[in-house]
Formats: C-alpha cells, structure tokens, sequence
C-alpha cells in the first residue's frame, strides 16, 4: 500500500486526506493512528488535545475501513472538536472544575453532521475559562501554549483547536466564535478560520446548560489548514436543526472567483483602537500585490461611526455572554459600575451591560440593525473587505492577572485587554460572515493573518477570496519546532 508521507499526513489538508484514503493509498485506522502517535508524543508540552477517546475512534476508523463505499466527504479523516462541544460519552466543562462529571448524553449536532460525512473524532481541545479570553486557560486542564512559541497564547478561546491543528495533530477543526474566537486563533496560529453568517450553522450541543435557544453574536464554524476544507465543511455543517427541518438555505455562490476584477476595499487601521504597525504593513503589501493581479483595490470603510459600533458590539456581546455568569459576578460587575456611572473605558461599559433592561437591550439591537444596512450598503459595490482580525501578532501567557487589569501595548499605546476585540466585533455585531487566511510572518517569525469580510450571507466569497490568496499570495506553514518533530 502506498502510504502518503508524514508531511502530508500531518500538515496536509482534510480533503487531500479523505482523498488518500478514496483512493486506498492509506488506510482510516493508518491516517488515525500516525495522528494519535503524533499526539502521544508531542502534545504534552503543547497541551491543546485535552480530552482523549482513541479506544473508540479506534473502533470507528475500523468500522469505517470495513465499508466498501466512502462514508461521506470526510471519511476517515481524523479531527478533534473544541472542548465545548458535547461528545456523547465526553465531559463538557467551559473549563469549569464544578463541571467535570458534566457527561454528553448526545453529541451536538455538528458533531453528527461531522461523523456522518465520515469524520473520525478522537478528542476534544482546550478553551479558556467560559470561553471568555484572549488566551487558552482554566483550572481544568491548565495551559494550552502556541506552536510557533510555547511563551505565547495561540489564542482563544478555540485556541486548543488552534494548537492542534498547526502543530499536525488533527486533521480538521471546529470552533466557536462569539468575538473573535475562530479568527483570533487562526490569525495567531497561521491557519484558516471561517466565521459563518449569523444562524447559518446550529448551535445545539454548544451550550453548557444544554439550552436550546442561540445565543446572540455566537456562531461555530471550522478551523482547518486550507481554505478548500472551510468550504467543505461548510457544505457539511450548514443547515438549520432538526427542530427547523423544514426551512432551507441556498447560500449564494461567489460573485468572483479570480483576482482580476474582484472589488476589493482595504481597512488596515483606525483610530479607534491601534494595531501592530507590521500588520499594518503587511496589508498594504497585499493591497499592491492584489491591484498587480488586476483587482480593483480602495482603501475604504463603511460609513459609520467607527467608536459607536464598536460601543454597540461591547454592550451586546456583554448582554450575550451574561447568562454564563453567576449571581454573584453579576452583583460584582453591577456594584462597579455604579462606582463609575461614566468611566468610558470597556471594562466600564461591559459592567454596565451584563444586566441590561430589556427595553435599553431593543433600542440597543435597533443600533445594531441600522449599522448592519449600512453594512450591506457598502457591499453593493464591494465583494471583500480585507481588514485584521485582531491588532497584534500572538500574545504572551498571563494567567495571573485578572483579565479586567490586563493592559497590552501596541504602537506604544496602551490598551485594555477587553478592548482587543475591535477588529473582530466591528465585524461580528453585524452578523456578517469573515473568513481568517494567513497573511504573512512578522520579524520575530511570528504569524498573522487577514480577516475577509463579505456580506450577510457571502460565506461562499469569502472563503473563496482566501483560497485565492492561498493560492497566489500564501498557504499554510507549519510552526518550525513541529515540522521537523518525528513520531
């Protein structure tokens, strides 16, 4: 049998795999156990595979070999899920140690849609406490550190999944993104990363409680090391739920599918909030690239009031995320936001926001929708906006400090930690989809990316615009510790 090499076993995307094993050169249960060799012995200091089920997707990879048809355009392709979604049989904590005997009866149903296109999942990978940082983190399973560089985060809170998949340890990923969750990682990691349209991708089975209700701001999308695995498993994962069975959605298909005469608007810094001035640059550097290759490129953002959306964003993702949070938390939160009725800092306004009335919260989501318009006007004109997912390269640990006293500098500013989600809520308020491909290496070899914005619902342009890029600007690169790493 012609067995494909360890480079494209480990660093090769999830369609090549499920092509290899189409075509026989390799068996599921061969392609599974080179990753769960690769797991054993280089995962313990990365830490991003925290929950194993090998014994079983040992059974599967079986299962799946003795079938004389491919299950499905995933077959046998070996993955891992972020920690928050329910796998039957697996716990499920937010990285919460009051939550480690909280074992999935049913896994969630992406879960299944994955596993019925032939997926084989092995395990589960680290996330941040309540999914609700800019690092990997909890009490739980400890620190998930980054490939390119074990003193930085790879980010998060899909920041196990992040690891994961750059280090060579999974074939395919998905996460979630509430603010910036998919994408963040992804940019600091070097990877793809597809955060869907709002409601085009089910929710059920992401959700401690086990609520049934979506969540506002929150989507799940994939993770992967190509662009042509986002758009596969897009065409898996998008759907209503079995509760919605009757509804269907035709996305429309990408309105350019070359560089030549694709319309293409730059947004590389505002004043708002700073961002890395390599960022910066590297996005120029594409802007010139892109108008070389005959696309039609302007430096342009919507017309809107740049400080508003972004105030728009903190207020709603606090009311979203509120309900994860205790009684006391909240009482905590409320209690200084009464100390400073008007600090305009975003600490002040998410503690002003997690108990918002229900009244404020309408007249806040009518904001919300005015901006959106405003949104789908620009793309009327406009097929991609290229702008970053977040506004500096991959961070270094603190698991000390309290997230509300964090403070990062960029440009020799100092910014809150919880106002590093500019770039990524002035996109995801607006449920509009954004599409993370690798954009280039800083000069400390680090990576970063380009956030792909389309219109509500351009899912397809978007990821067809990175896999563009991937093609003729740059792809996947593996973190240099792990491409030389045996198993």
């Amino acid at each position: 049998m012609i067995e494909p090499g360890a480079a494209q076993l480990h660093f090769g995307s999830a369609t090549q795999l499920a092509g290899s094993i189409a075509r026989r050169q390799i068996s599921c249960l061969e392609v599974l156990e080179a990753y769960l060799a690769r797991v054993a012995a280089l995962d313990g200091p990365l830490n991003a595979v925290v929950v194993h089920d090998f014994e079983r997707a040992r059974d599967r990879a079986r299962e799946l070999d003795a079938r004389t048809v491919p299950g499905g355009p995933l077959h046998g392709v070996p993955m891992t899920v972020k920690e928050s979604f329910d796998v039957a049989g697996l716990p499920t904590t937010y990285g919460l140690p009051e939550h480690v005997r909280n074992i999935a009866a049913r896994s969630a149903v992406a879960v299944e849609r994955l596993e019925a296109a032939g997926a084989v999942v092995f395990g589960k990978t680290n996330v941040p406490r309540l999914l609700l940082d800019w690092q990997s983190f909890n009490p739980v399973y400890g620190v998930t550190n980054n490939p390119w560089n074990p003193a930085l985060t790879p980010g998060g809170s899909s920041g196990g999944a992040a690891a994961a998949l750059a280090a060579g340890l999974c074939g395919l990923e998905i996460g979630s993104d509430i603010g910036g969750s998919i994408r963040v990682p992804a940019h600091m990691t070097g990877l793809f990363g597809h955060k869907p349209t709002y409601g085009l991708l089910p929710l059920i089975g992401h959700s401690l409680a086990g609520a049934c209700s979506p969540t506002d701001l929150s989507v799940i999308g994939p993770l992967a090391r190509s662009a042509r695995d986002l758009d596969l498993a897009l065409d898996v994962l998008a759907g209503p739920d079995r509760a919605d069975s009757a509804v269907r959605y035709l996305l429309p298909p990408a309105r350019s599918t070359s560089l030549n005469g694709t319309r293409v608007a730059v947004w590389a810094q505002d004043p708002v909030s700073p961002t890395d001035s390599e960022i910066t640059a590297q996005l120029h550097a594409l802007a010139e690239f892109l108008a070389r290759r005959g696309a039609s490129v302007r430096f342009a953002r919507p017309s809107i009031d740049v400080a508003a959306a972004f105030d728009v964003f903190l207020r709603l993702i606090a009311a979203a995320i509120s309900v994860r949070f205790s009684a006391s938390a909240l009482a905590a939160a409320k209690a200084r936001a009464q100390a400073a009725p008007d600090d305009p800092s975003p600490d002040a306004v998410l503690d002003r926001n997690y108990d918002v009335p229900h009244r404020e919260w309408l007249m806040l989501n009518e904001r919300r929708h005015v901006i959106r318009r405003r949104w789908q006007a620009f793309f009327e004109d406009t097929d991609v906006l290229l702008c970053p997912p977040f506004g500096t390269p991959a961070l270094p640990h603190d698991t000390i400090t309290e997230q509300r006293d964090r403070r990062v500098t960029i440009g020799g500013q100092t910014v809150a930690y919880n106002g590093l989600g500019f770039w990524s809520g002035i996109v995801g308020a607006y449920y509009l989809p954004a599409t993370v491909a690798p954009l280039g290496l800083t000069r400390a070899g680090l990576p970063v990316g380009v956030q792909i914005v389309g219109p509500l619902h351009g899912d397809r342009q978007t990821i067809a615009f990175a896999r563009l890029l991937e093609e003729q600007w740059r792809g996947f690169v593996p973190p240099p510790p792990f491409t030389t790493a045996a198993t």
